[in-house]
């Protein structure tokens, strides 16, 4: 009676080791683009180690400025190949992490995600990145401060406001820093800027914002309710009276 079982047993084992595997050298990939490149690109390897083959079903990646592509749609027992993604840099800047779901036929919904991890240097840093003044306020220039990041190398940089209201000057602070004062041409009027930063022979912009606001105004009682009146002060006890028919 056991013997059956056993062959049913061992014929479920023989099946599940002929299925398809697909075996990925690694899932995360860590990449530290240089300070000038536009593009960061991830291989991830991968390689049919069962005994049926793989099918690639869908490659979707996280957001647009991501792409995927694999280098065949079927993978025979024991070839190999990679999934390549590329993520399109930009103006983006810090850590970015992007992924890529691949679907393939080994099992019912079967998805593997690709993750890829890029350190993108920051050329540099602006601090504060939003100037202000109230309006009427005196009309004083205020500074924002650039460091240029450690990779980098940048011996001038330009400043350019969107609207004449606001004039900006750049002057050198040492050891790889700037200061920019900006001063608005008066502050009569509600007005804002926005100041593009660039370092010399870069194509990378870095923006700041420069703003008159209103001055803040007393709160106002919504209409229909009466301003709260304030209580009343305490009354003097009413004089007795003398009892009727008595006398003095």
């Amino acid at each position: 009676m056991k013997t059956p079982v056993f062959a049913f047993t061992l014929s479920m084992i023989m099946c599940v080791g002929a299925h398809a595997q697909l075996k990925w050298e690694q899932t995360t990939i860590e990449l530290r683009p240089a300070p000038n490149d536009k593009q960061a690109v991830g291989h991830f390897k991968y390689q049919n180690n069962g005994k049926t083959p793989v099918h690639f079903k869908s490659i979707h990646a996280s957001c647009g400025c991501t792409t995927a592509q694999t280098q065949k749609e079927e993978v025979p027992p024991g070839d190999k190949g990679e999934i390549t993604a590329t993520f399109n840099i930009g103006d983006r800047t810090g850590t970015q992490v992007k992924t890529v779901t691949v679907e393939t036929d080994e099992a019912a919904n079967q998805k593997t995600v690709l993750t890829l991890k890029a350190e993108i240097p920051q050329q540099l840093e602006i601090t504060p990145n939003f100037v202000f003044w109230t309006k009427g306020d005196k009309a004083d220039p205020k500074t924002i401060n650039v460091k240029v990041g450690k990779d980098f190398t940048v011996k001038h940089i330009k400043v350019m406001s969107s609207t004449p209201d606001f004039q900006a000057k750049v002057g050198e602070a040492g050891n790889g820093q700037f200061k920019i004062d900006v001063k608005p041409q008066d502050t009569n009027k509600v007005v804002a800027s926005m100041l593009t930063i660039q370092a010399e022979d870069s194509t990378k912009v870095f923006y700041a914002t420069a703003r008159i606001t209103n001055a803040p105004t007393a709160p106002v009682a919504p209409a229909g309710l009466k301003p709260p009146v304030a209580p009343a002060g305490p009354t003097a006890p009413a004089r007795p009276t003398a009892p009727t028919g008595q006398t003095h």
